[in-house]
This record gives structure tokens, sequence and C-alpha cells, in this order.
């Protein structure tokens, strides 16, 4: 089974891909190393390591490099690439393929609530440039708006970016457990991706809703800095930082050092 084939059959009922996300090399060596076969980007630690803002579409050539050291890793790698950095198809599908010739089998478009039909087009562009690459398309409505009642429109959404080629689409801010459950039933077998939330349904109560794929988003990078701050904070009064410290050795040998 090849890279693409294998990613896009982790996505099934029952068993959903558990997608950890990174932002560096050694992150996801480090997740990888816990036995995830798949492993994604984070725009977001992206974008902060870079010292810029996320989905603004700045870090076109950090998520590029990022993609790149990462593409031959020992595991399956699908990109953020927040809107596909451009607002013209054929910009979007160029970056898809630079994705997929670095060894990306999976990019992650999101709509930012563009005008539907435009964002199916980028879906489409990347889709002809790169048939093998699983195109998880993202709805925005939700995410920015947070009201149940678009629960319509983001319907609307999901069905045009099926048509236009999507392999999976994705609704963050989702965690009203009937309306995911809508969504498995009204998506008629296509592969629905939620965005884990602490506050939300846990790994268990989606899988049993039919979810696809649970992504972890910015969780971890967030984690590693809450966790930085907070050892700071112990050693500040004199106390030994608790939780987890890999050695030096253990991070260099992450940097295949």
């Amino acid at each position: 089974m090849t890279g693409p084939t294998a990613f896009a059959a982790l996505h099934r009922p029952g068993a959903p891909l558990l997608l950890p996300t990174a932002w560096d090399h050694a992150s996801a060596r480090l997740l990888a190393a816990q036995g995830f076969r798949a492993v994604g980007t984070t725009s977001l630690g992206v974008a902060a390591g870079a010292g810029l803002p996320d989905g603004t579409g700045a870090t076109r050539e950090e998520t590029l490099r990022l993609a790149l050291r990462l593409g031959s890793g020992p595991f399956l790698l699908s990109v953020d690439a927040e809107d596909g950095f451009g607002d013209d198809p054929a910009e979007v599908a160029a970056f898809a393929r630079e994705l997929w010739a670095v060894g990306a089998v999976g990019i992650n478009l999101e709509d930012g609530l563009l005008p539907a039909p435009r964002h199916a087009e980028k879906i489409a562009a990347v889709k002809d440039a790169a048939p093998g690459l699983f195109v998880n398309a993202r709805t925005d409505t939700y995410w920015s708006r947070g009201d149940p009642a678009s629960y319509d429109e983001t319907l609307t959404r999901l069905h045009a970016y099926r048509d236009a080629g999507a392999d999976g689409v994705f609704v963050p801010g989702l965690t009203d457990p009937a309306l995911v459950a809508g969504l498995v039933r009204d998506l008629g077998g296509l592969p629905l991706n939620v965005l884990y939330s602490p506050a939300g349904p846990t790994v268990a109560d989606l899988t049993a809703l039919g979810v696809c794929r649970i992504s972890l988003g910015s969780l971890l990078y967030r984690r590693a800095l809450g966790a930085a701050a907070e050892a700071l904070a112990q050693v500040r009064v004199g106390r030994v930082p608790t939780g987890t410290t890999p050695s030096y050795a253990d991070v260099r040998a992450l940097s295949g050092g």
C-alpha cells in the first residue's frame, strides 16, 4: 500500500485517525516515536516559531521548508496550508504540487468563509495538480461564527467541497454531539474531521459518533509553551520542575545527531 493510499485508509469510522501535529523536526520525530503512523503540522506553531502571524498567508516558505524536512520521515505527513497561500486556484495548486514533490501525502485547506464556489475551485485545482494528495477541506463556519444556525450553510459548503474532489472535510469548532452525528449522517460516507477540544467530546465519544479523523490542531504546541512557563516558575521559586523532561541526548537523537 502506497503512502497516499495508506493515509486515506486511516480515515475510517469506528477507528478514526487521531492526528497529532508538529511544529518542527524534533516534535514530528517525537510524535512518530510514540507510535503515530501519521503526523500533521500546525500553522500556528509554524507561524509563531517564525515570528509571523497565523492565518494571514505569511508562512508559505516556512511551511514548505518544514514539509521538505519532514516529507521523507518515517511517518505519513499532512500539511496545514492555511488557505493555500493564495487567492488564485492555480497558485494554490502549484503549492500543493510542491508539497507532493517533497513527500507530503495530505493537505489541509481552510475556506476562511470565502464563497464556497471559490474554495471549491481551489480544491479542484489541487486535485488536478496532485491527484494523490489527500485534500482535507476545512470550513470555518463554526470556528468563526459558532452559531448552531450555521449547520445548513456548513453542509452546503461541505457538499460543494466533496463535489470538487475533497477526500475529507474538516469542521473545527464543532463540539455539539448531535450536530457532529448529523454531519456524519448527511455527508453520506465522506470522512468527517473534527478538532479535539478538552472541553468537548472525548476521543471515545467522537469515535462512537462516526468521526473519521480527530485533529489536535495547535493544542500540543500551546501545551509545550505552557509547560515551559510552568517549569520556569517552579525553578524561580526553588522547586524542581515536574513532568517529563527529555534528556539532551534524547533531543539530539530526534534531530538525527
